[in-house]
């Protein structure tokens, strides 16, 4: 028996109060306040649930909680994942992985706009293998951006290549939360289950090397011209390691096992054993920083990794239980229904363009916080993927790489920008970067997008939903949306 809509007291419109309320707390201290904490925002959509409750029809309180409990049961398997992929990131973060990659610039005695470049490269390289962009440039600002501008970067399209590289990163990496939110809200039509993260990862490669190749490029080009200055080799002296780039094999094992195997629990075990013992046996890594005791708490990357997913799982939750009201109301198929009745719904690259406005309108009013955005439009595009027979892995993909394009790069709605200028203050040698200066260097976000557009024009890397869940390729004059039921 079909359960019966969940109703609100207004009309249809007030269906929507959870979000509004939820975005409300976005602006308030994303952009006004200025404070990025992940909890914050998961307390605001909390309020919102408990304040949206109040304005049910009679008879509908109860109604509105249990579609609370069922959106939120759809976050188990993304919640079980981050904890998981947790650990593995803490881990090659207490390695210090970026060490060697400082000792690497050194090395090659590079500068200006190529150092610019070879940071832009590192930063990929290390936000991939934790899974953790602002983590990454928390940790590499203070490396990589006091060294670049002693040795003649552009102070701002250094600033830039960084928090590029840790988009980079959160956009590819198997462990990243954005990666595990885009494929968990992505289902199968003809099988059971939502898309794989290593299917998902495997299929997204082309995109992101590609806008990587061109953002190198272009950080090569306009990365120098800076004023050069004494100072850049003991920064690099003290904060080098050549042993740590050992770390890069548990990483590569993953990264490889996540994409042969498309099972990312077999991957993040296989790369937490080896990196453990890579780490023990290379002294990166003691006994005391894998499990260990200090002033009385828990201390140690396998606690540490439980504990900084805390606020993100908290946020996904409720932002899942606000999708559940949605749900319940009828209101996502509602949205659904008017978007593929209208032009979008005419072809799949219409449907895609619709996919393409929908996550990056979503993310800039979230203020860049591009989890809470997938988890919040990540069911409408799934419901549009599927009318237009979209496979989830390019439905993943497209929900991903526009929510990491082109609107991280506006300035004073970006949390990218506004930590990116932020970090750049406290240098003697140079003077702090506003949020425009950094947002005009954000190559990485444009370049991607200019790709997915591309791709979406031309039907580069297009698929389609085959038997068993396959993707395949449709012959032409079959790709027309579905018509919605």
């Amino acid at each position: 028996m079909e359960k019966k809509k969940l109703e609100f007291r207004g009309g249809f419109a007030v269906a929507f109060l959870p979000v509004y309320i939820f975005l409300f707390f976005c602006i308030l201290y994303f952009v006004v306040l200025k404070t990025f904490e992940m909890y914050a925002l998961a307390m605001g959509a909390f309020v919102a649930l408990l304040l949206s409750a109040l304005f049910t029809k009679k008879g509908h309180y109860e109604r509105f909680w249990e579609a609370v409990y069922s959106g939120a049961k759809e976050a188990v398997p993304v919640t079980v994942l981050l904890l998981i992929i947790g650990m593995f990131s803490a881990m090659i973060k207490a390695a210090n992985i970026s060490t060697g990659f400082v000792w690497l610039a050194d090395s090659l005695n590079v500068d200006g706009g190529l150092f610019t470049a070879f940071t832009f490269f590192a930063v990929c390289i290390i936000a991939s293998a934790t899974g953790s962009s602002l983590g990454t440039m928390f940790t590499c600002f203070p490396i990589f951006y006091a060294a670049g501008i002693l040795l003649g970067s552009n102070p701002a399209a250094l600033a830039g290549a960084i928090v590029c590289g840790g988009i980079f990163g959160d956009n590819v990496a198997p462990i990243s939360d954005t990666t595990i939110i885009s494929a968990g809200t992505q289902e199968y039509t003809k099988k059971s289950g939502f898309a794989d993260v290593g299917g998902c990862v495997a299929s997204r490669l082309k995109y992101s090397l590609a806008a990587g190749a061109v953002s190198f490029v272009l950080f090569w080009i306009f990365g120098g011209g800076g004023m050069s200055g004494s100072g850049a080799k003991e920064i690099l002296a003290e904060n080098k390691n050549p042993v740590a780039l050992v770390m890069l094999i548990p990483v590569a094992v993953m990264l490889f096992t996540a994409v042969k195997t498309r099972n990312i629990y077999k991957a993040i075990t296989v790369g937490l054993i080896l990196g453990t013992i890579t780490g023990l046996a290379f002294h990166l890594l003691t006994p005391d920083s894998i499990l260990s005791v200090k002033d009385g708490a828990p201390a140690g990357y396998l606690t540490d990794g439980i504990n900084g997913m805390i606020a993100t799982i908290t946020l996904v939750i409720s932002v899942y239980g606000i999708m559940g009201v949605l749900t319940a109301a009828g209101a996502l198929e509602k949205v659904t229904d008017m978007i593929l009745r209208s032009r979008f719904g005419r072809s799949a690259c219409s449907a895609e363009i619709a996919m393409m406005l929908g996550i990056s309108a979503t993310t800039m009013f979230f203020g860049g916080v591009t989890s809470a955005s997938m988890a919040t439009f990540g069911k409408i595009q799934n419901e549009i993927g599927k009318r237009a027979g979209l496979h989830p892995y390019r439905r993943a993909n497209l929900l991903d790489g526009f929510a990491n394009s082109i609107v991280l790069a506006v300035p004073f709605l970006s949390v990218f920008v506004f930590i990116g200028s932020s970090l750049t203050a406290g240098y003697e040698y140079a003077g702090a970067l506003s949020v425009t200066q950094v947002s005009c260097f954000m190559f990485y976000c444009f370049s991607l997008f200019a790709v997915l557009l591309f791709s979406v024009i031309t039907g580069w890397g297009r698929t389609y939903e085959g038997d068993g869940g396959r993707p395949e390729k449709k012959a032409e004059g079959q790709e027309t949306a579905q018509s919605p039921k």
